[in-house]
């Protein structure tokens, strides 16, 4: 017979479960903008809540994505905009520009946010617990020596950047390692074909790095309308972004001088790289997390699988943002969050995200703004019905400068009366214009709704109601 030795697995298990449990409404695993959202807008309602979370406060968003990248983004399009300043007739020296300085200006920005979303949870009533949580049960979550308990339990615990299982993928770095950066790199290898790898590949271009792009297909943005993957082609390439395309990375190596070489599945070698980044996808936050005790399931991939109501395979226990693999967009995961803890808490019952019809941008450069369905989409369901309207153009912008990049709208339309199904814009200005034209597609404009709006001239916005 085998017994446990003092202080083995089985007496720490025992221990633990002799611990006082303290019990809540509502535990929230995940401290980032689906969870923040959630908790906050339960406590509102009168619940009980506990946040749990072991890094910084904000998530993948406000530490490691949408706000510092946006900071990056504003710098890079300084750097374009000063390439044309002579042609406006402005006389500027330029001096080089700190990496670093941007770097810690950035950083202190978002620290503030931690910050502030710390004395937001604390206003709201929100305790606050940091350490790394594990299921133990559908109504139990274990944080260190301390037992929580609540009827409701909501996983928010985000993704993580994806690293290949090839021999030195040790070697790059993924879009986390790129805010860790202090020095611009001189010449870059990104190896993917998503927005993270155009979002970046563009950013350091424009700050100055030799940049070179790898993709195992031929194109960028796949899931994306084709007209913003072949203008975003197109500008990129007159930007002196370099493309290898049908290629898969079978080994990477490092030099003695620090250089990286990386290995094809084709035999090719291609070398003089001080950065190889990954950017080829993200993988759910899901391991030690303890879902198989609790029996929530995921799906092939490592997601959570929610319906459209954010319930798990387990009543009372949920699941919001990218841990689902839904739309892995910050104001996703917020309006999902919400509108859970509206049905739980706030007495809809009805309360849930409408996934249809969803804007998002890529900070490219050009920046695209997309909402609703592509030509392919549309007419893959509604056939013959679709008809499109597009334009090409150049943005007013550049009337006097010599840097040139074009700009294009698309609007797909479906049926008699050509109810707007899907309106894409790439070009100066896209990041912004998007969002009010998704609040027409989403009250079901027509192509004659656009047409009857009176433009705003001169702007590359009055493309999309002058099409004909």
């Amino acid at each position: 017979m085998h017994f446990a030795a003092p202080g083995g697995r089985a007496a720490r298990r025992n221990a633990i479960y002799s611990l006082p449990v303290d019990a809540y409404d509502y535990i929230v695993v995940g401290g980032g903008s689906g969870g923040l959202a959630s908790a906050r807008r339960a406590a509102a309602h009168g619940a009980r809540v506990v946040l749990v979370e072991s890094g910084r406060l904000g998530g993948t968003c406000v530490n490691l994505g949408c706000v510092p990248k946006k900071i990056m983004w504003n710098a890079a399009a300084h750097a374009d905009h000063l390439q044309d300043m002579a042609d406006y007739g402005f006389e500027v020296e330029l001096r080089g520009a700190s990496f670093a300085k941007l770097a810690e200006r950035r950083d202190a920005y978002v620290q503030r946010l931690n910050e502030l979303y710390a004395r937001n949870l604390e206003v709201d009533d929100v305790e606050l617990v940091r350490g790394v949580a594990a299921l133990e049960g559908p109504q139990q979550v274990r944080v260190a020596e301390r037992r929580l308990s609540a009827p409701h339990v909501l996983i928010a615990t985000g993704s993580t950047p994806r690293i290949p299982r090839i021999p030195g993928a040790e070697h790059g770095i993924t879009s986390d390692g790129f805010f860790a950066l202090r020095e611009r790199p001189r010449h870059v290898l990104i190896v993917g074909a998503g927005y993270i790898a155009v979002e970046l590949a563009c950013m350091l271009r424009a700050l100055g790095s030799t940049v070179t792009v790898a993709l195992r297909g031929e194109a960028l943005l796949r899931r994306f309308e084709p007209m913003l993957r072949d203008v975003l082609m197109e500008e990129m390439t007159a930007s002196g972004i370099g493309f290898l395309s049908g290629v898969d990375i079978e080994r990477v190596e490092r030099g003695e001088d620090g250089q990286l070489t990386f290995c094809a599945n084709d035999g090719e070698r291609h070398s003089g790289f001080d950065c190889l980044l990954w950017a080829i996808g993200r993988d759910a936050l899901t391991r030690d997390l303890g879902l198989d005790r609790a029996q929530v399931a995921l799906d092939e991939a490592g997601y959570v699988v929610t319906d459209d109501f954010q319930n798990t395979s387990v009543p009372g226990v949920y699941a919001v943002g990218d841990v689902t693999g839904r739309w892995p967009l910050t104001p996703v995961a917020i309006a999902a969050g919400r509108r859970l803890s509206d049905r739980v808490f706030g007495g809809e019952a009805q309360a849930k995200l409408d996934y249809e019809s969803i804007p998002t941008v890529v900070f490219s450069h050009p920046p695209i703004g997309t909402v609703g369905m592509s030509e392919d989409q549309a007419r893959e369901r509604h056939g013959s019905a679709v008809k499109c309207y597009t334009s090409r153009f150049r943005n007013l912008y550049h009337a006097v400068t010599d840097r040139k990049s074009t700009s294009a709208v698309k609007v797909v339309t479906v049926g008699q009366k050509e109810k707007v199904v899907g309106i894409h814009v790439i070009g100066q200005g896209a990041d912004e214009m998007i969002q009010g034209f998704a609040v027409a597609l989403k009250m079901g404009a027509t192509k004659a709704d656009l047409d009857h709006t009176v433009a705003i001239h001169p702007t590359a916005a009055e493309e999309l109601v002058t099409l004909r």
